[in-house]
């Protein structure tokens, strides 16, 4: 690729991203940028810097997307009730639009001429990346170099840090065997023995919840407050996006809440096993699903019901920025206008148990739903008609001789 004279690069600090920083360096001749992006993963990012400047790096950018991660892309991804295949809530694919926007943004910032990332050309990432760098850049330079280079293990990318003097952190303990990500919103597992789907997953793998066993034998009782599709408060105390999420994954976590156990079909067309852990997410979902109950007209909420595996695809994929996401989520959004209440719920060895839902906006009405005499608020001689009226079809077909 020609014409690179510098380069932002999305930074862990890790083996993976250490080693390109420097084979950028020595392979294109250029200028390096790190970004460094805190978006609730748990582990401290401040080190990176040292790393990066370790390696000649000057420009490095190392920021708490935190707030904007929760605020801007996990709550218009909850007002959707996104859920992939049927069970994947989306940790990863989610945060990869907010980086892919930051990685454009400070390349533009720094004039530089490309973007690179860390993704494999196995996975779904390198799509996620690229596709919203595309999309936000239509004319920026993006290197993979999982797709160029012939580094294809962790023993060459050693050898490599060996060659080349790049510092390689020793940890004391055991390493963890998995391959992990890790966001605000979740933690994800592949590798290993995760490989093999008849495998068990072993229990010191989970790293936020409590097996349901070990969990307590009394349940927890909180309540969320709504605003526009989007929890405010916490058991009355006001708490930011970030701090809702932070909140949640600790209640949930200690209660077994939030483990998943995936075989799931990626965009680049092979199947994957993951485990996956989103205890704060699990709650969201549960609990978004019982405030719209009381607050969403019917059809609306099962227009919502019919878009939302679309809705899931598309952020799964890498379609964040496309405009068939921005066109359903002004959809989305507009449906959450009246979803505003409290809903309570009881956390118990790993299940979400909906106890209580009250809103001003409510449509249910006690009046019309009551098997009590509801002094002639409905009249159940209507029914008769409404029957007849929709049987209409099907007896004609019936009469035909159609089975």
């Amino acid at each position: 690729m020609a014409g690179i004279n510098k380069v932002v690069l999305a930074y862990s600090g890790g083996l993976d991203t250490s080693v390109i920083a420097k084979w950028l360096q020595q392979t294109y001749d250029c200028e390096v940028v790190t970004f460094t992006a805190d978006i609730g993963q748990g582990s401290e990012v401040e080190p990176a810097r040292a790393k990066a400047e370790a390696m000649g790096i000057k420009e490095i950018y190392i920021e708490d997307l935190r707030e904007e991660f929760a605020r801007d892309f996990v709550n218009p991804m909850f007002r959707a009730n996104a859920l992939y295949e049927g069970e994947y809530l989306l940790g990863t694919s989610i945060a990869r639009p907010l980086i892919a926007k930051r990685l454009v943004e400070i390349a533009a910032e720094t004039k530089a001429d490309a973007i690179s990332h860390g993704a494999t050309g196995k996975g779904n990432d390198q799509v996620r990346f690229e596709l919203g760098a595309y999309a936000l850049s239509p004319s920026i330079k993006v290197i993979a170099p999982w797709r160029e280079w012939e580094l294809t293990s962790r023993d060459t990318l050693l050898a490599y840090c060996e060659k080349h003097n790049i510092p390689v952190e020793k940890k004391r303990g055991t390493k963890s065997p998995y391959s992990m990500d890790a966001n605000l919103l979740h933690i994800s597992y592949e590798g290993d023995i995760l490989e093999d789907p008849a495998a068990e997953p072993e229990e010191p793998m989970w790293l936020w919840t409590k097996s349901p066993e070990s969990a307590p034998d009394s349940p927890t009782y909180i309540e969320l407050e709504y605003q526009r599709g989007d929890i405010v408060a916490i058991d009355g105390e006001a708490l930011t996006p970030a701090a809702v999420l932070t909140r949640l994954n600790q209640v949930a976590g200690a209660n077994g809440i939030g483990r998943a156990d995936i075989v799931e079909n990626r965009y680049v067309g092979m199947k994957s096993r993951g485990c996956y852990e989103t205890p704060g997410g699990t709650v969201m979902l549960k609990a978004h699903r019982a405030i719209e109950s009381l607050t969403l007209d019917r059809e609306l909420a099962h227009l919502k019901d019919d878009l939302m595996p679309r809705y899931a695809s598309l952020v799964y994929n890498g379609y964040w920025w496309s405009p068939e996401r921005k066109a359903l989520q002004q959809l989305i959004d507009y449906s959450q206008v009246y979803v505003n209440g409290k809903v309570r719920l009881k956390l118990y060895k790993g299940n979400v148990i909906v106890v209580g839902r009250e809103s001003d906006q409510s449509l249910f009405d006690q009046h019309i739903a009551t098997f009590e005499d509801d002094a002639g608020a409905y009249n159940q001689a209507d029914a008769g008609g409404f029957i007849k009226l929709n049987a209409l079809r099907l007896r004609i077909a019936a009469q035909k001789g159609r089975k």
